[in-house]
C-alpha cells in the first residue's frame, strides 16, 4: 500500500519588476498572472502605464510546464485541485518572501491584481496574511467562495474594482451575477465594475484608468 509523506526543504523562485521606485512613484502593483503566462511577458501588459508613476511587480507561478507537445512555448500555474491547501500554503510564502524582498515604502498606494487564476492567488493572500493593500483588481477571474464577510475587515478603506469582458469565454451571466453577488457580502466597500467588450483578455483601458484614479 502507498503512502503520501510531506518533506520540506528551500525553494528559489523569480519574479518580473517594470520601471523603478523613486518620490513620483505613486502606485505599487503586485500583479499575478493567469495560467499558462510567464511573469516576464506577463508584465508587458503594463508597459503604457506612467512609468513615473507607476513600479510593478510580477511573481512568478511556481509550476511551469510545455503548453504544447512541440515542446517550444512554457506556461505556467499557481495551483491545481491537488493538495491545494499545502500548495497555496507554499504560494502564499513565496508572496511574503516576495514582500519581504522589496521592502515596499509605506507612501505609496498599493495595488494588488489578479488576472484569472491569479485571483484566487491575491485574495488569499490578502485575507490571510492581512498584507496591506489600498486597491484590490478582479480581472476576469473567480473569487474563491470560501470568503465571508470577515476575511476582508482588516481593511475598511479597501477599494475593489472587477474587471470582466463581455465576451468572455469562461464566463456566463449567472457565474457574473454570483460573483458580484459575493462581491458585494465580502468587501468592505461596494465595488467598481469595469466591463469591456472582449474575451478572456487583460484590458489595457483598464488598467490605465485605474492608474490614474489612485
Amino acid at each position: 500500500m502507498s503512502h503520501t509523506k510531506h518533506v520540506s526543504y528551500q525553494s528559489t523562485n523569480t519574479y518580473s519588476t517594470l520601471n523603478s521606485i523613486s518620490d513620483a512613484t505613486h502606485n505599487i502593483w503586485i500583479a499575478c498572472h493567469g495560467i499558462g503566462y510567464l511573469s516576464k511577458f506577463f508584465i508587458g501588459y503594463f508597459e503604457d502605464l506612467d512609468p513615473k508613476r507607476n513600479y510593478i511587480i510580477a511573481p512568478q507561478a511556481p509550476s511551469k510546464y510545455y503548453q504544447t507537445k512541440a515542446y517550444n512555448y512554457v506556461g505556467a500555474s499557481w495551483l491545481t485541485k491537488e493538495n491545494r491547501a499545502l500548495e497555496t500554503e507554499n504560494v502564499l510564502n513565496y508572496l511574503d518572501a516576495l514582500w519581504k524582498a522589496e521592502n515596499l515604502p509605506t507612501d505609496k498606494k498599493i495595488i494588488l491584481l489578479g488576472f484569472s487564476q491569479g485571483v484566487s492567488v491575491v485574495t488569499r493572500w490578502l485575507a490571510q496574511r492581512q498584507v496591506h493593500c489600498d486597491h484590490l483588481v478582479i480581472h476576469s477571474g473567480s473569487i474563491p467562495a470560501e470568503f465571508d464577510s470577515g476575511s476582508f475587515a482588516h481593511l475598511p478603506n479597501l477599494k475593489t474594482s472587477i474587471i470582466y469582458g463581455t465576451e468572455d469565454e469562461y464566463l456566463t451571466l449567472e457565474k457574473v451575477q454570483s460573483q458580484l453577488k459575493l462581491a458585494e457580502t465580502i468587501f468592505p466597500n461596494p465595488s467598481e465594475i469595469l466591463k469591456f467588450k472582449g474575451k478572456h483578455v487583460m484590458h489595457k483601458a483598464s488598467l490605465k484608468k485605474i492608474s490614474t484614479d489612485n
